[in-house]
């Protein structure tokens, strides 16, 4: 499996979701470009067509072949991009609250605005009140209420370097990322779009998603928000395992001293 974490997170995020698969896969983290440890890299590497080339490329060195991809986010923005321009590279895809994009040329432009805006908050030195505002979307609303959840939140994003951040919202923001919209009708690979039930906005894309494309299933989770995996650990957990059991995605015992 391949693991791709969203926007300030890092490989760290994954830990409990490899913890409970590594018997039976091998489980694969990385920094994406702007993230963790994956910082001053060519202006290239910042963008969904970039950082598409730098995970074929790892899977490639790895001989890791098809394989499932889980994303949550702009990590799911991504897995969904190589899922649509590369579908003989992996075996299917696990989304936690994704977006196929922007139809809109100018909503598009108005996204990419605001997201340069981010990002110029990020470069303004400000970190720590750019982490307080972003949590208080309504996005995060749910997450909030737990002051234990945010606290350990707000401790993991910080470990990430706000320049390269801005690095990130500039080239992989939803506003830079192409519409794969019209592209939904020819997934070759089988979905699931797995929602919190408190995040309308994103309920409402995941059944959009499912009506343009007949691969795509929906789950939406209970009482949680835009992070399932956070809020709620176990049914995320829950879900992913049914997923890869339904789908006879190979479960052999994995040993990684064999690499």
């Amino acid at each position: 499996m391949l693991l791709l974490h969203g926007f300030m997170g890092s490989s760290a995020d994954w830990l409990t979701v490899t913890a409970a698969l590594e018997a039976h896969f091998r489980c694969i983290v990385v920094d994406l470009p702007g993230h963790g440890a994956s910082t001053g890299l060519p202006s290239g590497a910042y963008t969904i067509e970039g950082a598409a080339r730098a995970l074929l490329d790892l899977l490639d060195d790895l001989g890791a072949e098809r394989p499932v991809i889980a994303g949550y986010s702009m990590g799911g923005r991504l897995a969904l991009y190589l899922a649509l321009r590369h579908s003989d590279r992996l075996s299917g895809l696990f989304l936690e609250s994704v977006s196929p994009g922007l139809k809109d040329a100018e909503e598009r432009a108005a996204r990419r605005a605001a997201d340069g805006e981010s990002a110029t908050r990020l470069e303004g030195g400000d970190f720590e009140t750019f982490l307080r505002d972003w949590y208080r979307q309504p996005l995060f609303a749910p997450l909030t209420r737990d002051d234990e959840l945010l606290r350990r939140t707000l401790e993991a994003r910080r470990k990430n370097d706000p320049g390269e951040l801005a690095k990130s919202l500039r080239g992989m923001g939803t506003g830079s990322q192409p519409s794969l919209w019209e592209e939904l009708p020819d997934l070759r690979v089988p979905a699931l779009a797995v929602t919190g039930e408190l995040d309308e906005k994103f309920v409402g894309i995941s059944r959009r998603m499912k009506r343009a494309c007949p691969r795509i299933r929906t789950a939406i989770v209970p009482s949680v928000g835009h992070n399932v995996r956070v809020e709620a650990p176990a049914a995320y957990l829950h879900l992913l395992r049914t997923f890869l059991d339904g789908h006879q995605f190979k479960r052999a015992p994995y040993n990684p001293h064999h690499d």
